[in-house]
């Protein structure tokens, strides 16, 4: 399965299942192939996110993808949230 996560207000962010489903825990979601984040709820998900990816610094810390690690994951994650939060408008995926 693939994540296409939508919003309105940012373009488009893919990531496949494992990265998607660990996005979604890092924001205290359970992953699922159909789902909401709402603006209400962008601000908290971008404290986890970036909390996460400071935690995960050190370059050993990375999920055996060529050297790609947490932080340069959910960088476009973080921007899409900032801003659709920005422009009052939710992100789906599944829809």
């Amino acid at each position: 399965m693939i994540y296409k996560f939508k919003s309105k207000a940012a373009g488009d962010v893919i990531m496949l299942q494992p990265h998607g489903d660990q996005l979604l825990r890092l924001i205290g979601r359970e992953p699922a192939a159909k789902g909401i984040i709402e603006v209400a709820d962008m601000p908290e998900a971008v404290r986890m996110l970036q909390d996460a990816a400071a935690r995960s610094d050190a370059p050993a810390d990375n999920d055996g993808d060529r050297g790609v690690g947490l932080k340069q994951r959910v960088w476009p994650m973080i921007e899409m949230l900032k801003r659709s939060h920005a422009a009052g408008e939710p992100i789906v995926w599944g829809v």
